[in-house]
């Protein structure tokens, strides 16, 4: 960020206490912390626990996991169910924090979630191009390698527990 967002005037870096040195706008008279979008991603286990819902979007031929972004007023676990329920109307049975991470690609904090869907009947929208529901044995080995997804998917594996 160069210029404040409020005025337009060309910010300098000042210290900020324990925040060391961070762009303040001298006409405004305020520091302009650095803004950057939320996002959840989704574990969506099968009602049998046995497969994992994995994604093709965009042209990618790589699987992912499920993936939104959190809209502004929305908290993350609202996000979780409107994104399942606008790609695929699974209906949710119940869901558990995973871990998080921050996406510099995207410039994105993704919040990550095991969920457990009440139905395998997905019902994809057009921005998915393909899905399939991989056996749990498979699907570290079948998301895109050194990805988020794949590392969420460790993640939540190595906890030993499906949901």
């Amino acid at each position: 960020m160069k210029y404040c967002p409020e005025c337009g005037t060309k910010l300098v870096m000042k210290r900020n206490g324990i925040d060391g040195m961070v762009p303040y706008c001298p006409h405004c008279q305020q520091f302009r912390f650095i803004k950057f979008s939320s996002a959840i991603s989704a574990i969506i286990f099968n009602p049998q626990r046995d497969k994992v819902l994995l994604l093709q979007q965009y042209g990618n031929p790589h699987y992912i996991l499920l993936s939104g972004y959190i809209n502004p007023g929305e908290n993350a676990k609202e996000a979780l169910k409107r994104e399942i329920t606008e790609e695929t109307k699974l209906p949710i049975a119940k869901y558990e924090y995973n871990d998080n991470a921050y996406f510099a690609g995207h410039d994105v904090l993704i919040h990550n979630y095991a969920v457990l869907a009440d139905s395998d009947n997905v019902q994809a929208n057009n921005e998915i191009d393909k899905y399939n529901w991989i056996p749990v044995n498979q699907v570290i080995d079948t998301i895109m390698p050194n990805s988020l997804a794949q590392s969420f998917a460790k993640e939540w594996f190595n906890k030993k527990h499906l949901i």
